[in-house]
């Protein structure tokens, strides 16, 4: 069963998108989903921020607003669409990893426990001046694996860039999705895009 794969009869909605990411793994999915769509960056500067006081959901809602806005002022028209996406395991925001020590820490983190993965995403129409936020969560379970396991995925170099320090779409057989979205796992939740766009027709 491919669980990134768009339900049997699905169709995208046929507005162009302007995706603010970099994201290979977001670029794919709307690529898969059939989506037409460009890549304009937000600044780096537009992704910066993470408030001691915030929840997960808070956090992700505004880097996502933010990531939007700052593309907003770059273009005359157009759908802008952004994602933030993080991993939180108990009460702790886990972020892309900065280097492999980060991810080991991460990772040992994690395991033998049950984690939440977080997206917010942001639609903003230029032209109408509407936009919606919104967040998606997904729950998932890491085994408690031994650490010269978790020392051969750390060799792989799977985890760079990934939030949590581990790529699901990678299919480790240690993650274990228990509810929620797969494809929010990998940083873009295409039912909420697909329900978002629909609110903001």
């Amino acid at each position: 069963m491919d669980l990134f794969a768009p339900k049997p009869g699905f169709v995208a909605d046929a507005r162009p998108l302007i995706l603010a990411s970099s994201s290979p793994r977001r670029r794919e999915l709307l690529q898969r989903y059939g989506y037409v769509f460009q890549i304009l960056e937000p600044d780096p500067t537009a992704e910066c921020g993470i408030c001691s006081r915030e929840t997960p959901p808070e956090l992700v809602a505004r880097l996502a607003y933010q990531k939007a806005a700052n593309v907003i002022e770059k273009i005359d028209q157009g759908l802008v669409l952004a994602c933030d996406t993080v991993a939180e395991c108990v009460g702790i925001i886990l972020g892309k990893p900065e280097d492999r020590d980060h991810a080991r820490e991460m990772l040992r983190r994690l395991r033998g426990r049950e984690h939440a993965v977080y997206s917010g995403l942001c639609l903003w129409d230029k032209e109408s001046a509407n936009r919606i936020v919104r967040v998606d969560v997904s729950k998932l379970w890491m085994d408690p694996i031994a650490d010269s396991d978790l020392e051969a995925y750390l060799d792989t170099d799977q985890w760079v860039g990934k939030a949590g320090a581990f790529g699901f779409q990678d299919g480790p057989d240690w993650i274990h999705l228990r509810s929620g979205s797969a494809t929010n796992v990998v940083g873009l939740p295409m039912e909420l895009l697909e329900d978002s766009l629909q609110r903001l027709s």
